[in-house]
């Protein structure tokens, strides 16, 4: 298992360089100029020398590797720096956004604990629904309960979260005032009587995040599971005497698991994707609000890194799911 991560690790490193040229290069091409929001009153010199001064004059393979060597090197000893107060980085140049002149990695460091409050907690609560639903459903299959969770997961499945949103935020707070509409990023945790207002303020966006991903783990989870139940290997179990809930939970449960992990794992960077339009809705000032931010003051620097980050979270998690095969399946072998 050991070399087996360590060759994959070794792998990722030119599939994710690939993947930033990939970024970098599209965003290259693409239209738009950052100095379209200087006003129209400043002198075409003096755009060309602001240009200059961002870097756009060089070389685009000059432009990359200062990027990359920023990302890559710059950014982990400025990390390490901030953990153990040393100066390993104080004299590097950070990559820094166009629109508002600050090193990208701070605005994100301040920008994701907002994010991790909403997608994290949907996340856990999802995974904690789904898969006893899942489980329910295939073992009681067509049955009231498997037909409501399958009704209810596919409206879940189907419905955008621009209109789930919208939705939520008529139902309970326009009409009943439960709950507020906009999430307060300003709000800080330090009481019990703080916390009680963080939770009121985190329900309806990670109810309208959770809806959509218990949908699509809990029809993983009955499928692969409704695939075991019928395998001889269940019948043997059966057939030894060992009881409904051991054949289940024990055999059953755990050979299920193996394609399921798969979406679960490779599901978390796709939900920070996701929540960019559920943190539209609820004004969440976190990592899916600063892209569309960037994106419209063509902040290219910060696009870039936003985007060349999802790609990291995808790669690794990707092997987390391969690990956790070995794991739950002991006929895996990787070594």
């Amino acid at each position: 298992m050991l070399t087996f991560t360590i060759r994959r690790l070794v792998l990722a490193v030119p599939t994710l360089l690939f993947i930033s040229l990939v970024i970098f290069g599209l965003l290259m091409l693409a239209p738009g100029d950052p100095m379209a929001n200087v006003p129209l009153t400043v002198p075409p010199e003096v755009k060309q020398k602001m240009r200059e001064a961002l870097g756009l004059g060089d070389a685009w393979y000059v432009q990359y590797w200062k990027w990359l060597r920023q990302f890559f090197w710059v950014e982990p000893r400025v990390l390490f720096d901030a953990i153990f107060g040393t100066s390993l980085a104080e004299a590097e140049l950070r990559a820094l956004s166009w629109q508002t002149r600050s090193p990208i990695m701070d605005i994100v460091v301040q920008r994701l604990p907002q994010t991790l409050w909403v997608v994290g907690t949907a996340y856990v609560v999802a995974v904690l629904i789904a898969l006893p639903i899942g489980i329910y459903s295939a073992y009681r299959q067509y049955s009231v309960f498997d037909n409501v969770g399958t009704f209810v997961s596919m409206i879940g499945f189907s419905v955008p979260p621009f209109f789930s949103g919208v939705l939520v935020i008529v139902i309970f707070s326009v009409n009943l005032g439960w709950f507020p509409s906009i999430y307060d990023t300003t709000h800080k945790v330090v009481d019990w009587d703080t916390f009680v207002v963080q939770l009121r303020q985190m329900i309806l966006p990670v109810m309208v995040l959770a809806l959509q991903i218990t949908a699509q783990i809990a029809r993983f989870m009955r499928a692969s599971m409704l695939d075991n139940l019928n395998q001889d290997y269940v019948r043997t179990a059966r057939a030894k005497g060992l009881g409904e809930k051991v054949v289940v939970l024990s055999h059953v449960l755990r050979n299920s698991m193996i394609p399921v992990v798969t979406v679960i794992a490779l599901g978390i960077p796709q939900i920070f994707g996701g929540a960019i339009i559920t943190e539209q809705v609820f004004k969440v000032n976190g990592i899916g609000q600063l892209l569309i931010t960037a994106i419209q003051a063509n902040d290219l620097p910060m696009v870039q890194t936003l985007t060349f980050i999802f790609a990291v979270l995808i790669v690794l998690f990707n092997l987390i799911a391969d690990v956790l095969y070995g794991i739950l399946d002991p006929r895996i072998r990787y070594d």
